[in-house]
């Protein structure tokens, strides 16, 4: 399964937020929102940090997808 943050990116948008909103007013580093944004794991503390700032859950975020062989993924491998 690979993570997604599909959740996340369209729940910004309904919002009218950036990321590097979250970024600034987070301490999310950069380079943490860009491991985000190519799917990689993020730690729970990330998580709960975006989800108590914007007044959400992990799963309103944060979903698992299979890939095309229903395989788990590590860190974007199979």
């Amino acid at each position: 399964m690979a993570v997604s943050y599909n959740g996340l990116w369209k729940m910004l948008k309904d919002k009218n937020m950036y990321k590097k909103e979250l970024v600034t007013k987070l301490g999310i580093s950069s380079a943490t929102m860009a491991k985000m944004g190519k799917g990689e794991n993020v730690s729970m503390e990330i998580l709960q940090k975006i989800c108590e700032y914007l007044d959400c859950n992990v799963g309103d975020i944060v979903s698992f997808e299979k890939d095309e062989k229903g395989e788990i993924k590590n860190n974007g491998e199979v």
